[in-house]
């Protein structure tokens, strides 16, 4: 491979440079957003609640369950005659959510039209019913990840996440999935190491293996302290496919971090999923936990999507319920508050 290729393969995965910095741009999958993190839509209600030691269940309430399921998972305990087991719904979830991330929402709802429309001039009243049930899951799709960019929040994950000491930090990804967030903290603290674990390979294979080598994130330049633009290739992570009870680590990592993963544990189970957080962090370490927002938004969210995402027990929480189970559990809370579609908490073990 001659100098040229390299430098123009290069350029076709890494399109975005310093130059770039503070301007977003909507591309067919995703929207590609440099711009600054310090904004009044990105990190809003910041630390809420003054001392954790003053709220209780009895004043908050409990976190709303949603409870309309997908029709596979549905179809697939009548067909066994047993509840759906954990790690085969992860998997089928996976599949289903990648797909949405995968799809150009825009050809999607353009072609679901022109289903529509040859299915209503046959009476194919079916067809149609569903075509219309793609055209608004397209539609909201496009509005929720790709023109908000709600789903990965590059600015509010920014937001949420800067002001750690650490550096070259070690960061353990509990449920990794596709590793954005991972990513996002291995831009803003360069040169460590990250170690992203799941137990569905097709998270290893597809959902990160497969992710956007073109996204750029938004970091520093560990050289200048000046902001510098990072892509995946160019970090340092691994990705172990394994049962997170079953992890093998001491407390060695400076950072434990997950995205939506407390609220699939129902109480009596919470204590040993924030135990998960615990016992891999070094002293002082931060663990890092983000859960979907309990609020209109999601709830119509997760009805209508239900076929694609309602494969195991979830919750929706405000940020005071995410920060009571951490206070309970022997976390110090740092930071706190709500992100567009998450909230989110900074802690340590006190």
């Amino acid at each position: 491979m001659d100098v040229y290729q390299q430098t123009s393969e290069k350029q076709a995965s890494h399109p975005y440079t310093e130059q770039d910095i503070g301007t977003t741009s909507l591309l067919p999958t995703y929207r590609m957003d440099l711009r600054p993190t310090h904004s009044k839509d990105v990190f809003y209600q910041a630390n809420p609640v003054s001392d954790w030691k003053e709220l209780s269940w009895d004043k908050i309430g409990r976190p709303y369950r949603v409870e309309r399921w997908s029709k596979e998972k549905l179809r697939w305990e009548k067909e066994h005659d047993q509840q759906l087991p954990p790690q085969t719904s992860w998997e089928m979830f996976n599949r289903s959510f990648q797909n949405l991330f995968d799809a150009d929402a825009l050809a999607t709802r353009q072609a679901a039209l022109g289903t529509l429309g040859t299915s209503l001039g046959t009476l194919k009243l079916h067809e149609a019913f569903e075509a219309v049930e793609d055209i608004v899951q397209a539609t909201v799709w496009n509005k929720i990840h790709r023109v908000e960019d709600a789903v990965w929040d590059p600015r509010g994950k920014r937001a949420l996440f800067e002001g750690l000491d650490v550096k070259k930090p070690e960061v353990l990804f509990l449920g990794a999935a596709d590793g954005y967030e991972a990513m996002q903290l291995m831009a803003m603290y360069p040169g460590g190491h990250a170690v992203l674990v799941d137990y569905d390979d097709y998270c290893r294979t597809n959902r990160f293996g497969e992710f956007p080598e073109a996204y750029p994130f938004l970091g520093e330049n560990p050289a200048t302290g000046a902001p510098k633009v990072w892509y995946r290739d160019e970090m340092n992570i691994d990705f172990e496919v394994v049962d997170i009870r079953d992890l093998k680590y001491g407390k060695e990592f400076d950072i434990v971090v997950s995205i939506g993963l407390i609220e699939h544990f129902p109480d009596e189970y919470k204590p040993l999923a924030l135990d998960m957080h615990r016992r891999f962090l070094k002293p002082g370490g931060y663990a890092i936990m983000t859960t979907p927002r309990a609020q209109l938004q999601s709830k119509i969210f997760y009805t209508l999507f239900a076929d694609i995402m309602n494969f195991a027990y979830r919750e929706l929480m405000d940020v005071k319920h995410l920060g009571l189970y951490a206070y309970e559990n022997g976390f110090e809370i740092l930071r706190h508050g709500r992100i567009k579609a998450h909230n989110g908490i900074i802690a340590r073990t006190r």
